[in-house]
This record gives C-alpha cells, sequence and structure tokens, in this order.
C-alpha cells in the first residue's frame, strides 16, 4: 500500500546503493542489518514530512551520505574493544536524525548507545525508529550538550563520544569531553578539519583531551573529504566545565 508520508518515489532497495557500498565498508551488512537499514530510510522519509530531520532524502544520499559515512566509524570501535574489552558504552552528541549513533547501533549491536539531542521531536522520530527496528541497549536523552555534560548520570560515563559535524572542534570538545570517561575517547567527524585542529588545542587541554590525531579520507567510492579527529580523555575535566547554556559558543576556549 502506497505510504502517504512518502515525499519521493521509493524502491524497498535504496536503489541498489546498499549492495553498492557494501565493498567500501569495513565489515559486511548482514541480510538482518540490511532490513534495519531498509526500515530506517523509509522512516526516515515519512516523519520528514512531518518534521524537518534532513535535506538528504534521495536513495544515494541516504546510502551513502548518512549510512556509509556513520559506517566509518566502526573500525574505531573495533579498535577501542580490542584494547579495552567488548563491552561499549557510545554517546552520539546533537544525534539529530541518528547519524552516527543510531547506525552504528545497528552495525555493533553489542554495544549499548545513547542518543543525546536538544530537540524532542527529532528524538520521538529515534524512538519510534528503535521500538520498529527492535533494537535493545539503546534510548534517546533530552538535553543540551551543556547540560548533559553536568548531569552526574552522564559526566565521564562514556567510552566513547562521537559527534558529526555538530560545531566548530574547540566548540565541540566542550560538548562532549565532559561526557568521556578517564581512557575514554572522543571522536569528531568533520570534513576537512586542518584550522579547527590547531585552534583547539588549548581547548582540549584545559578539557582533560590529549593532543589530537586525525585520519583524512575520502569517502570510499566517492570524491567527498572526510576527517575523523580523536582525542584521548587523560584526566578528569574541571568541574567548570561545560558552561551554561550560550557561553560555550559565545566564548569558545581558544
Amino acid at each position: 500500500m502506497p505510504d502517504a508520508f512518502a515525499p519521493l518515489p521509493r524502491t524497498p532497495d535504496l536503489g541498489g546503493h546498499l549492495e553498492r557500498i557494501q565493498p567500501h565498508l569495513a565489515e559486511p551488512i548482514s541480510e538482518r542489518q540490511h532490513h534495519q537499514l531498509l526500515s530506517y530510510a523509509r522512516l526516515l522519509r515519512e516523519w520528514n514530512e512531518k518534521i524537518n530531520l534532513t535535506a538528504i532524502l534521495d536513495d544515494e544520499g541516504i546510502a551513502v551520505r548518512h549510512f556509509q559515512d556513520s559506517l566509518t566509524l566502526v573500525p574505531a570501535i573495533r579498535s577501542y574493544q580490542a584494547s579495552h574489552g567488548s563491552k561499549l558504552l557510545l554517546a552520539d552528541v546533537g544525534t539529530g536524525a541518528g547519524f552516527p549513533g543510531l547506525v552504528l547501533k545497528i552495525a555493533c549491536p553489542e554495544i549499548e548507545v545513547v542518543l543525546i539531542d536538544a530537540l524532542n521531536k527529532r528524538l520521538k522520530f529515534l524512538e519510534a525508529v528503535i521500538a520498529e527496528l527492535g533494537l535493545q541497549g539503546i534510548r534517546t536523552v533530552h538535553a543540551r550538550a551543556e547540560d548533559a555534560g553536568r548531569m552526574n548520570n552522564l559526566r565521564e560515563q562514556f567510552d566513547l563520544v562521537v559527534a558529526r559535524a555538530v560545531a566548530a572542534l574547540p566548540v565541540l570538545a566542550e560538548y562532549c569531553l565532559p561526557l568521556v570517561r578517564n581512557n575514554g575517547q572522543f571522536i569528531a567527524m568533520k570534513a576537512q578539519a586542518e584550522e579547527e585542529i590547531g585552534s583547539a588545542q588549548k581547548a582540549l587541554a584545559i578539557l582533560g583531551g590529549s593532543t589530537p590525531t586525525a585520519q583524512s579520507f575520502l569517502l570510499p567510492g566517492t570524491d567527498m573529504q572526510r576527517t575523523l579527529i580523536t582525542v584521548d580523555k587523560v584526566r578528569p575535566t574541571p568541574q567548570a566545565y561545560p558552561r551554561k547554556a550560550g557561553k560555550v559558543e559565545q566564548n569558545p576556549l581558544q
């Protein structure tokens, strides 16, 4: 039966693009994961008619710019598990429509995931996806990033904290590093980030982070530049951080 909310004609296999990205992924998508991603894409299109989730709704865009891009973090998850054990708690700050956190939960079902966003409407969408896909070990938190970093049940609780193009790196570091436990990692997903890395050195040091490492590459099969910036948490974040809402963006640590 046609979906009344679908903004575009939909093909059940995203035009074959999920199959085409398979050779470029660190791990193959199982049949179950394939089905879950297709259901995710369907719900994304349906809900996007009601709330603004993303401007990218074409088959290739969903498969490549949402799913494949999110999955570039799988090797970082596997590397962390190899050195720290398979149990892993991950937070996605400013998750939006669930990229990368919800995609990573589908790809790595054994990890625990917390999706943090300030807009409750987005979280309602994510909860609908979680319910339809039958995912366990994943939950949403309705909070601004600055407030999340001050919550006792979230502050310095996570092994990995990730964020995808949410803000400039000095700002993003103040949002994310307070959530990372000692010996955990913060990973920022960026396009090109050389200048941001330089401007963030002071902020990272203040917030308890190490000197960042950057892995730059073209998203496989495309000409899109990507950079993963990894920061180890080497000491606790001072209690003064994150600062209150508004101050982080208005006066970044530099």
